[in-house]
């Protein structure tokens, strides 16, 4: 399990580089008939956005957070390290009782 999780992050990452480099491909070919040209700008739109989120994916995996409970830790950390008081909790929220 430990050797999976640890080599996950490549896979992230290998993803966003095809990505990527397909978004720029079909950008730099241009486009030869304009009624296609909504469905080709989307198309190549949608490549770079999914690039940037399997990177953010992969920066996350390879940084060791792997739940929302280790980027909560996270940011508490962070804003203990820059002396700013803990974040209050609401007193209506769902884990209040």
């Amino acid at each position: 399990m430990g050797e999976k999780r640890s080599s996950e992050h490549w896979w992230w990452a290998s993803a966003s580089s095809a990505q990527l480099i397909a978004g720029i491909t079909y950008y730099r070919r241009g486009v030869n008939e304009s009624q296609l040209m909504p469905f080709k700008a989307f198309s190549v739109a949608s490549l770079f956005v999914g690039a940037g989120a399997t990177t953010f994916l992969a920066f996350l995996r390879a940084s060791g957070i792997h739940k929302v409970e280790d980027l909560k830790e996270l940011g508490a950390n962070i804003r203990g390290g820059l002396g700013v008081p803990p974040r209050k909790r609401p007193a209506n929220s769902s884990n209040a009782k």
